[in-house]
């Protein structure tokens, strides 16, 4: 997939009007209009709304860039797909992906979706944690020295590094779990390569499961739950 252009796109769709902040009375980051004030207010990447317009308490609704999330569940389940990378490409770019776009993400991640050389063996599995976000924490830390351009915070490359930790969080949550049940749990490991032809959740059943077998319920399932984990790990859902 060609990122050219797509920057544009990332910009002009999360940009928030200047007057809004105004108009709203939210301070703008860490400042006011004057300058002065801590309290940040805005964003148009997704909404949690527990009152209506009468300001009487609702259910709640979840909004992605204005899409209801009840509505993007109901027209995955209707249509038997997943959504996982449709949904991240609209939370990047600000609108939903042709199908076309959507092809060509999937296959950017797909490519994204690996490690540096050994860096299982002598990050993950030479030391291994009893507390999986731990693990993940330092595989983090360990694979900016694989960047060259870590400290680059241009938009082009703030892209690239997120992709790229799209695409391989999936890998570092399974494989340090893996790492978990073997060394503390004193059972058999099994480190499985991701399948290019999967998607996201389909890759973290196949990882984890020592036969690689799952089934479509369940990689179903599983999409919906990371499609809700977005926002806030899905806690306020």
């Amino acid at each position: 997939m060609n990122l050219m252009n797509k920057e544009e796109k990332m910009i002009k769709n999360s940009q928030i009007p200047s007057e809004f902040y105004k108009k709203y009375n939210v301070k703008k980051g860490l400042r006011d209009i004057n300058g002065k004030g801590v309290l940040a207010g805005l964003t148009n990447i997704s909404a949690i709304h527990s009152f209506d317009k009468e300001r009487n308490q609702i259910p709640g609704v979840l909004e992605y860039r204005a899409y209801n999330i009840k509505d993007i569940v109901s027209d995955l389940r209707s249509k038997n797909r997943f959504g996982f990378e449709e949904m991240t490409y609209l939370l990047l770019f600000g609108e939903l992906p042709s199908a076309k776009e959507l092809q060509e993400f999937q296959i950017l991640l797909a490519s994204k979706r690996t490690l540096p050389e050994f860096f299982v063996r002598e990050t993950i599995l030479t030391n291994p944690s009893s507390d999986v976000m731990n693990s993940m924490s330092r595989c983090l830390l360990a694979l900016a020295s694989y960047d060259k351009k870590a400290s680059d915070i241009s938009i082009e490359n703030v892209l690239e590094q997120s992709l790229a930790l799209i695409a391989d969080f999936p890998l570092l949550a399974i494989y340090s779990y893996q790492a978990y049940i073997h060394y503390f749990k004193k059972e058999s490991l099994y480190i499985h390569f991701p399948d290019p032809e999967l998607t996201t959740a389909e890759n973290i059943l196949r990882m984890l499961r020592p036969d690689c077998h799952y089934s479509d319920m369940e990689a179903k399932v599983l999409d919906i739950a990371l499609i809700l984990h977005m926002e806030h790990g899905g806690g306020n859902n």
